[in-house]
């Protein structure tokens, strides 16, 4: 019987996760990864933020499966096999949860939210002036499943909604920009940046002060992609100078984001602990066993990684 690898640093109860997957794959044995034993030959792994020694004690991996869209960091693991086929998680719930959190956020900065509750501190009643959406257009960067669920639902809710990415993508709705070369167009028509991109050598910095500095006046950014994209230093300054008017930020280069660092008191930027969206469980387990199944039968697989594009 084959062996299946289980290795997560972020599963405290792996088994919450073993069992379900193997009443799905009978065929198959998952083991769990255990930091201080032998290799156990296996031929296919079930990661998400998997030991950094992974690759290097299975040596005989055909295939991995990654229990979330993101690969950035399994792509930088030592042992990896040029070759070796990784397959992402494709949505699972994570596109709708992504695109509440941005509604959410795009929503305490026009409706203007955060105000109401400084004003219900103060015990004013004090309606603010009527929404006006084309005063805040959304850029999205990065038009991948998640950041085409961003787009549509915003668009829906009848805001101007651009999209961006490498090779821009057809979205009913929304503005679409495509390569570097519209990059500059995309941020000057963009009031509210949010950022759904995948990390790759090319992205990373992204935003940074020569992007915040293209944008509309009174911008809001608003970071559900990599904390690696963001320039730390270069948001608080750009909120110093007002050209920024605030950020919403769930993801960041360090995580846990440390108890001394500048965001946590800022009043013009909201931290949330990396939870924009989760992969729910049951979703995830029925698409991977989906995928392993179709793995071994030879099958044609979405999800599968470009090594050259890194995503």
């Amino acid at each position: 019987m084959m062996n299946v690898i289980f290795a997560s640093a972020h599963n405290a109860e792996p088994q919450d996760w073993i069992e379900p997957l193997q009443r799905e794959l009978p065929e198959v044995r998952i083991v769990n990864w255990d930091d201080n034993g032998p290799a156990v030959d296996a031929r296919l792994a079930v990661v998400w933020n998997p030991p950094t020694n992974l690759f290097v004690r299975e040596s005989g991996l055909q295939g991995v499966f990654n229990l979330g869209a993101g690969v950035d960091a399994l792509l930088r693991l030592p042992g990896l096999h040029p070759d070796l086929p990784i397959i992402r998680l494709e949505d699972a719930g994570m596109g709708v949860q992504m695109a509440e959190y941005v509604v959410h956020a795009l929503l305490r900065a026009s409706r203007g939210f955060e105000q109401y509750q400084t004003l219900q501190q103060q015990r004013q009643w004090s309606p603010l002036p009527d929404i006006q959406r084309e005063q805040w257009p959304v850029g999205v960067m990065g038009t991948g499943l998640m950041g085409t669920r961003v787009a549509q639902t915003l668009a829906a809710l009848e805001y101007p909604v651009a999209g961006w990415s490498r090779r821009g993508k057809d979205i009913p709705g929304v503005q679409k920009f495509a390569s570097a070369a519209e990059f500059p167009a995309f941020l000057a028509c963009t009031r509210v940046l949010v950022n759904t991109l995948p990390l790759t050598p090319e992205t990373q910095g992204i935003l940074c002060r020569d992007t915040f500095e293209q944008l509309l006046p009174d911008a809001y950014v608003i970071n559900v992609g990599r904390g690696e994209h963001l320039v730390e230093h270069d948001l608080l300054d750009m909120l110093a100078s007002g050209h920024v008017q605030g950020a919403a930020l769930d993801v960041f280069a360090q995580e846990p984001l440390p108890s001394d660092h500048p965001f946590w008191a800022h009043p013009g930027i909201t931290v949330t602990p990396h939870v924009a969206a989760s992969s729910l469980r049951d979703e995830t387990i029925r698409q991977i066993a989906a995928k392993i199944r179709g793995f071994l039968n030879g099958e044609p697989l979405t999800g599968l990684i470009s090594r050259e594009l890194g995503y």
